[in-house]
């Protein structure tokens, strides 16, 4: 007997408009609707507008390096042209505007049965003062294993998609790494179907640009599937990061887990966590937990932390949710400092505590150390340097 899945993309819920690829069924926002009233609409610098890339003198406005084995097949897809559109179905303007003005999509293909033995790498690359709009579809046959790693850097305004669908009994990791310049803006959507007895985990990093804007979202093809979605975040003065994530529990048996945490230093630093998930009907079974942590370095920060659970059916095996915003950990920093550890140390230490249950749970060496050197980074702002460097 087959197992019911829902696969309607009519959520009723304000939290999450109709999804459509129409542009007309997603009106330029207000900031007073419940989607946008944390977005400072000033400051998107017409991420929202519905223009085509900026390309001068037949230069792209973002580049895309992709570094991947011979294993991983790398094209392009138009509008319409499956798998693109599989997943991802655009529920805000942001993403209905990065879809429209995409003509050509980069398309990652992962046959089936095949583990790859290194992480696919994708740098976006924005140019200062252009507008550029990106949709990029991983698409992993079943019983695969792959990594992929998109980092973006440089400037500019970005309208980028991510969609990604998971094969049935597949293993996919997908980390994204916001690092831009000061002053760039990027809005987009990143969506995964995952697919009967697969696994998929979403990680996000972001530390640069002006102001990012990013809905993760998750849905399911079939019982049994299980996803993760963990980020890290660290908010500067005058810098708007924010986070919003939706899982769909529209399968029986199915799992996801959901942990994010961020750091707040400088005056006007902004972070935003908007956590939901939808249990419904015929999701019976399923098991999920969403956790956000804040933690408040100096005075002139904000953090908005906002978990939700809509439950349609109460024959699950659990769910949950938790949020916390705070500042140091008074007993935590008096331990240390009581054995002979100065206090911005002791600050220091407690910092890279609070993230690095995150970072080791990516499992990539590489963007491990990438990840705790732009922490210390971060922490060099508002702490100074560590003793063994100043000394």
């Amino acid at each position: 007997m087959a197992t019911a899945v829902e696969t309607t993309q009519k959520v009723a819920s304000h939290l999450h408009p109709v999804a459509s690829f129409d542009l007309a069924d997603h009106p330029m926002p207000t900031g007073r609707e419940e989607v946008w009233r944390f977005t400072p609409l000033k400051r998107m610098r017409g991420a929202l507008d519905d223009l085509p890339t900026d390309a001068v003198e037949g230069a792209a406005a973002a580049t895309y390096e992709v570094r991947a084995g011979a294993q991983v097949s790398v094209g392009t897809l138009a509008p319409g042209e499956a798998p693109r559109g599989t997943a991802l179905l655009p529920g805000d303007r942001a993403a209905a505007v990065a879809s429209k003005n995409t003509e050509k999509a980069l398309h990652l293909r992962v046959p089936g049965d095949v583990e790859l033995a290194e992480p696919v790498h994708v740098v976006v690359r924005g140019t200062a003062d252009r507008r550029s709009n990106g949709h990029c579809v991983i698409d992993v046959g079943p019983h695969a294993t792959a990594t992929v790693v998109v980092e973006h850097v440089g400037s500019g305004v970005h309208a980028g998609n991510i969609e990604v669908v998971v094969g049935d009994g597949a293993h996919v990791t997908l980390v994204t790494i916001q690092d831009w310049d000061d002053d760039a803006v990027h809005v987009g959507q990143h969506e995964a179907l995952v697919g009967r007895d697969a696994s998929y985990r979403h990680v996000a990093m972001s530390f640069g640009g002006d102001l990012v804007r990013l809905n993760t979202n998750v849905r399911y093809a079939g019982p049994g599937g299980e996803a993760e979605m963990l980020g890290l975040y660290f908010a500067d003065a005058g810098q708007h990061l924010e986070h919003r994530l939706f899982v769909d529990h529209n399968a029986p048996r199915t799992r996801s887990n959901v942990d994010y945490k961020g750091a707040l230093q400088g005056q006007g630093a902004h972070a935003v966590w908007i956590g939901d998930v939808l249990i419904r009907k015929v999701a019976e079974g399923i098991e999920t937990y969403e956790s956000n942590r804040n933690l408040v370095l100096t005075d002139g920060c904000r953090a908005d932390s906002v978990p939700n659970l809509e439950i349609e059916t109460g024959e699950i095996e659990g769910a949950g949710h938790a949020s916390t915003t705070g500042r140091f950990d008074d007993q935590q920093l008096f331990y240390l400092q009581s054995r002979g550890i100065d206090a911005d140390e002791a600050r220091r230490l407690v910092v890279h505590g609070f993230f690095a249950d995150i970072i080791r749970k990516i499992g990539l060496p590489d963007i491990e150390m990438k990840l705790l050197a732009t922490v210390e980074a971060e922490l060099e702002k508002n702490v100074g340097a560590p003793a063994s460097v100043t000394s």
